[in-house]
């Protein structure tokens, strides 16, 4: 294989020596500058295989770049890292063709073998996607994060929030499960559509199957199900492993064929609804228990979101409370601040409620004091 030319753009000298190095070790040929026009000269005169590049270098930004990067080179992968480690970082990321999104502080061997994928892809010709109408003033909580684990989610997330793939959501209760399902149903390419959302242990067992689908009255009419009330947008599942099996019978069918019928009817109806389904228990020990259908969670566990705790992640909880604070203000409850030996406190605790409990704490904080 011929040497590959790979473009490092990072005005971060550290990472520049490191990762010039680690690429070099690969076999690669590298060409690092902190300098945007130099780059953009480098990608007009056709120069590199891969462009591997920081968000920001000085006051300028890639994404800022990157429609003429793709319109001057439309087959050169580009690799994204960044300091800068939200969810709509990992989402613009995406929804401006990068080949992939690394959060700074990174592995350097992962971003060895990130390169080695992005070189060797034959489908590294992305179109620009057009954004979803995002607002982020919708994302809560549960989206907010520059810790490691957090970053994972905000990578899958912005992986399939405008495909129809099936998500399982697996978390501890209050670590903000909905919130995410939300998170990527708003920022996707249903957006405009509806986002239903139906908490399997909250609807009495026998009562399941109709408030999915739907049921024929005494009078012939239909009571529309949660199914057909998404109409095509996003159906969520919460605590789906709850489901009895019958129900689960009914679900399965569903995912299989996009198509289901009203209780006590014989009509099909298809919907092209898409399906995130969350679970605060081990759905793999329900199946060996017979509890839960093993054909049912592999079509539910096509992609896998797990939310770690707020313990596993603490160094979120500063930014945590603060957006709590900003949020009773917005509600009225008058403007707080948080010094820095509360929040050490806060830090301390191991937060078995996870984000839920935190917000309460945080409330009864600003209401009593």
């Amino acid at each position: 294989m011929a040497q590959s030319t790979i473009l490092l753009a990072d005005d971060d000298a550290g990472i520049r020596l490191i990762a010039s190095q680690t690429l070099i070790a690969e076999g690669h040929a590298v060409r690092s500058t902190t300098n945007p026009t130099a780059l953009m000269r480098w990608v007009r005169n056709g120069d590199g295989d891969l462009l591997i590049t920081d968000v920001y270098m000085g006051d300028d930004c890639i994404f800022d770049l990157m429609p003429e990067i793709r319109a001057e080179r439309p087959d050169l992968p580009v690799i994204v890292i960044s300091g800068q480690s939200t969810l709509m970082t990992a989402m613009s990321a995406t929804e401006h063709g990068a080949f992939d999104y690394l959060p700074k502080p990174f592995d350097i061997d992962e971003l060895a073998s990130l390169a080695k994928r992005a070189l060797a892809s034959s489908n590294t010709t992305k179109k620009l996607e057009r954004p979803a109408a995002r607002n982020e003033g919708r994302l809560n909580e549960a989206v907010i994060g520059r810790s490691t684990s957090m970053q994972a989610v905000f990578r899958t997330m912005s992986r399939v929030k405008n495909t129809s793939l099936t998500v399982l959501i697996e978390g501890e209760s209050g670590t903000g499960k909905e919130t995410i399902a939300k998170a990527i149903h708003d920022l996707g390419s249903r957006t405009e559509l509806p986002f239903v959302p139906v908490n399997m242990a909250a609807v009495e067992r026998d009562r399941i199957e109709a408030e999915l689908f739907g049921v024929v009255n005494a009078d012939g009419s239909v009571t529309q199900g949660r199914v057909a009330l998404s109409n095509g947008g996003t159906l969520f599942l919460d605590e789906v492993g709850d489901m009895p099996l019958d129900a689960q019978t009914q679900l399965l069918r569903f995912l299989q064929n996009g198509e289901f019928s009203p209780v006590g009817s014989t009509n099909t109806v298809v919907s092209t609804t898409r399906v995130i389904a969350a679970t605060s228990h081990d759905l793999r020990a329900l199946v060996e228990r017979g509890a839960f259908r093993n054909d049912l969670f592999y079509r539910l566990n096509v992609v896998t979101i797990t939310i770690p705790p707020l313990r596993a992640r603490k160094d979120d909880i500063p930014e945590l409370t603060k957006r709590f604070l900003k949020r009773a203000e917005a509600d009225g409850l008058g403007k707080k601040t948080i010094d820095a030996k509360a929040l050490k406190r806060l830090s301390h605790h191991d937060w078995p409620g996870n984000v839920r409990e935190l917000q309460n704490v945080v409330m009864r904080m600003i209401a009593l004091s």
